[in-house]
């Protein structure tokens, strides 16, 4: 379907792609993986017509779409969401227009029986079967799910795109690129921006609706997901497996080390021969067993050993100055924006040298919290900073604020003070950015080498409390290694926030646990933390945290009905999952309960229970009323009656509370069915 056939990029005498080919099949989902900077997104420009290659070409079928979406995304901000998202449809509209116009022209003729009038009508006829086989009635329901399952709310469609950050505007764009269907995604880390519950969307998306994929990420849980085939770029060169990326880790491994022990026999068998050669070249007895053994030489095959790109950034932060004992007191917070509240009664203690993490859904707070800790915006409550306490600040889109007219080594001398100006090079060649790459301008990094440049900007002045908002994105697994490596060195205080199970397994002592405007300690690791929660990944963490806002609309999209509430409703009635039931199995059985005592736990158990379903005939009733008021919005007198949209605000927000007790109502009841099984 695609042919990638001996591609070359060199610049400035380098050459970052060295006559590349390989063939992308139609339903291939297609990991692309590679340090930062092997040439992954230059190889993505390049099948999409972005970039032109030194030499090489892609061949493609004629008529053959292609969906790209970069790592860094220019908008220009003119539309809603939604309006933004239904560009995907472009082409469909004009060629609604092109029917329009088609029929007037038909309706202003009367020459019925010539051969140009029925030329019209085959072409009118013609046009409408596309635009009927395009599934142009169902373009709206598609935009809605979509947009949905990434992440949006249905209030946000009327927003116009210019009050997103850079992350929501890359989610509509995903939108776009998605609704296009391609019969082929391009996609440079598509998930850098996608919380985890539109992570598990999205890789349901791309394994059921997707045509062909070839994606560049650096979550190998994403990876091994969606992707059955791995290519990997090294010095320029590629190497296909068939297997997904944790199989490829093992294989190329395993690859490797037959290579050496391959090369090594071989060389072994070399040197006996030429000592055979060199012994006897001049003993006459010996004359034809020399020749042939020459001949042999000659003819041989050398085993070549793949070169391997060993490497990796070197980092160490510098020693902590002393602080007090606890760096980061709050007590009582709480932040909202106008009525919409973010985080209530927040309440936490870090001791000095402790490395935490936040965890929870976007939009639950967690970049809030730490902009109330830096001191960036207003709130109430008591935030406390320890005695001497110095925060170096790691943000999500900090390789985005970097100047890309800056040439690498600008870059840091801009910011650079003192002795450590003259230190520059060596910080730059330890970051892998030695020699020529210092020279380099920002705009022609990658994203991981954007990444790299702004993490040398926490070295440059010492800390003792490291504050890091997703610092993961766009890094390689290796460089990921390499920055865990530090922060478990690093004798500070340390905040990470992340998605990353990985990332965090092993690093931190403490999570953070951040749902329904509310923070929960929670002590230990990242593993104890998912073993006490009884999930296996942060993606259920996600998948069993209901969104107040998101779920039921997401529902009422899919099905076209009201939202129901699911796993809560099966503990409100008694009911199980296959891996609940499974894992009560193999629970050790308890004392046997006295009558009194399964009575009264029956007792209670009837009340949570009705408390559950009293609360689900609340949401049902606010559902209806919110239905009712949206149908009257969609009638021209109610779009332009001010007090209707008045009641629809008022009808949502009563919705949003209902629901926010039928959370909390179904959370008691799966507890005390955890808690109080009867035996």
């Amino acid at each position: 379907m695609v042919s990638v056939e001996n591609i070359t990029v060199e610049f400035g005498g380098f050459r970052l792609l060295d006559g590349v080919s390989f063939v992308i099949n139609p339903r291939d989902r297609i990991a692309l993986t590679g340090r930062n900077g092997a040439g992954k997104s230059t190889l993505l420009k390049i099948i999409a017509g972005r970039q032109k290659p030194t030499s090489g070409t892609v061949g493609t079928p004629r008529g053959f779409t292609i969906g790209y979406l970069p790592q860094i995304l220019e908008t220009t901000d003119r539309y809603t969401v939604y309006e933004e998202a239904g560009q995907a449809f472009a082409h469909l509209f004009e060629l609604q227009a092109q029917i329009k116009q088609t029929g007037e022209a038909l309706a202003s003729r009367s020459d019925y029986d010539s051969p140009a009038y029925q030329d019209l009508i085959e072409r009118l006829n013609h046009m409408n079967d596309l635009l009927l086989m395009s599934g142009i009635n169902d373009y709206q329901a598609e935009i809605e799910k979509t947009l949905l399952g990434l992440g949006f709310e249905r209030s946000d469609f009327g927003r116009p795109t210019s009050e997103f950050s850079g992350g929501w505007r890359m989610r509509i764009e995903l939108a776009k690129v998605l609704l296009r269907r391609p019969d082929i995604l391009l996609l440079d880390e598509p998930t850098n921006h996608l919380d985890i519950e539109s992570i598990q969307w999205f890789e349901n998306f791309l394994v059921q609706n997707a045509r062909a994929v070839l994606l560049v990420s650096h979550d190998k849980a994403f990876l091994d997901n969606v992707c059955p085939r791995t290519v990997e770029l090294s010095l320029g060169k590629l190497y296909d497996y068939k297997v997904p990326y944790s199989q490829f880790v093992a294989l190329r491994r395993e690859r490797r080390e037959q290579q050496l022990r391959t090369y090594e026999n071989q060389q072994k068998m070399i040197q006996d021969t030429e000592a055979f050669i060199e012994r006897f070249r001049y003993k006459a007895t010996k004359a034809v067993q020399v020749q042939s053994r020459i001949k042999q030489l000659e003819k041989l095959e050398r085993v070549e050993v793949d070169e391997e790109d060993t490497a990796v950034m070197n980092l160490r932060f510098p020693k902590a100055p002393h602080s007090g004992s606890y760096p980061v007191i709050i007590e009582d917070l709480e932040k909202a924006y106008g009525e919409h509240t973010v985080l209530r009664g927040v309440n936490l203690t870090i001791r000095r040298g402790e490395k935490v993490a936040f965890v929870g859904r976007n939009g639950e707070g967690k970049s809030t919290l730490v902009k109330c800790i830096l001191g960036e915006i207003p709130f109430c409550g008591k935030l406390q900073l320890g005695h001497q306490v110095k925060i170096a600040y790691y943000a999500q889109n900090q390789p985005l604020l970097l100047d890309e007219n800056l040439t690498v080594f600008e870059t840091i001398d801009r910011v650079a003070v003192g002795d450590i100006r003259t230190k520059i090079r060596d910080i730059l060649g330890a970051f892998m950015f030695g020699g020529e790459a210092s020279d380099k301008k920002v705009k022609v990094l990658s994203g991981g080498e954007r990444s790299r440049l702004a993490m040398i900007r926490l070295l440059l002045e010492p800390a003792n409390l490291l504050i890091l908002d997703e610092p993961t994105n766009h890094l390689d697994i290796r460089s990921k290694d390499v920055l865990k490596q530090a922060i478990q060195e690093f004798d500070g205080t340390v905040i990470v926030v992340s998605h990353d199970r990985d990332f965090l397994d092993g690093l931190v002592e403490k999570v953070y646990e951040f749902a329904h405007q509310h923070v929960r300690e929670h002590l230990g690791g990242i593993k104890e933390f998912l073993e006490k929660k009884k999930l296996d990944s942060l993606r259920e963490i996600e998948r069993s945290q209901p969104a107040a806002n998101a779920k039921p609309a997401a529902d009422k999209a899919a099905g076209g009905g009201k939202a129901q509430p699911t796993a809560e409703k099966v503990a409100a009635g008694g009911g199980k999952t296959p891996a609940a039931a499974s894992k009560e199995k193999e629970a050790p059985r308890a004392t046997p309960l006295g009558y009194q005592e399964r009575k009264e736990i029956q007792k209670q158990l009837r009340k949570l229970q009705q408390q559950v379903a009293k609360c689900e005939e609340e949401v049902a009733a606010h559902e209806a009323a919110l239905a009712e008021t949206e149908t009257l919005l969609g009638t021209p007198e109610g779009a332009a009656d001010p007090s209707m949209h008045e009641q629809y605000a008022a009808r949502r927000k009563a919705l949003d509370t209902a629901m926010s007790y039928w959370e909390q109502a179904a959370c008691e009841l799966e507890e005390f069915s955890r808690t109080h099984r009867l035996t």
